[in-house]
């Protein structure tokens, strides 16, 4: 027998595309239409940055992947159908007729990162030794493979890696506090 549980009653975790500017909305939309026995959690993720405002340091939420969403379901063709009567732009990510979910590793990474709830990055901090950069706590511990720069006065780091078969370059919030002689 095995122990593969069949797709349909597995909660496996799909992009939707929608229009940049409207993803929020458009979560909210998409929450309120779909019953929750079909929908078990409808995000954007986000990462914490800590911008100067007024003189302040202040921790402001951004989007990880403008004009993207994350639903999981174990009922995708149900979904789908939902989805169709929503007058605007949005759609589920498939290859040909068949919607895809994410990868096992790209799921893993962002469930390592967020927590179900609050779909956000928590700002991380590191130190440069040399040319790279040793991050000392918080979500990206372990993760410092994927930073290919990071820009200090803006307390960021530009991330890279594959994504539904894509390589995207995205940036979420670290604060380097200092420097090593490495």
């Amino acid at each position: 027998m095995g122990d593969r549980v069949p797709r349909e009653s597995r909660f496996e975790w799909y992009v939707m595309q929608v229009t940049t500017g409207k993803e929020r909305r458009m979560c909210e939309l998409v929450r309120s239409i779909v019953p929750g026995e079909i929908l078990r959690e409808c995000f954007l993720p986000t990462y914490e940055v800590q911008k100067k405002v007024g003189g302040e340091w202040v921790r402001q939420s951004q989007l990880l992947f403008p004009g993207y969403l994350i639903v999981v379901t174990n009922q995708v063709e149900r979904l789908g159908e939902l989805l169709r009567a929503v007058p605007e732009f949005l759609r589920l990510l498939s290859v040909g007729e068949t919607f895809v979910p994410l990868r096992e590793d790209e799921r893993a990474w962002i469930e390592s990162v967020t927590r179900e709830g609050s779909r956000q990055i928590q700002m991380s901090t590191g130190v440069k030794e040399g040319d790279r950069v040793v991050v000392t706590s918080g979500p990206l511990v372990g993760h410092e493979a994927l930073i290919k720069s990071v820009n200090r006065h803006k307390s960021l780091a530009f991330l890279e890696f594959e994504i539904c078969g894509r390589r995207v370059t995205t940036r979420v919030g670290l604060s380097i506090v200092g420097e090593n002689d490495a």
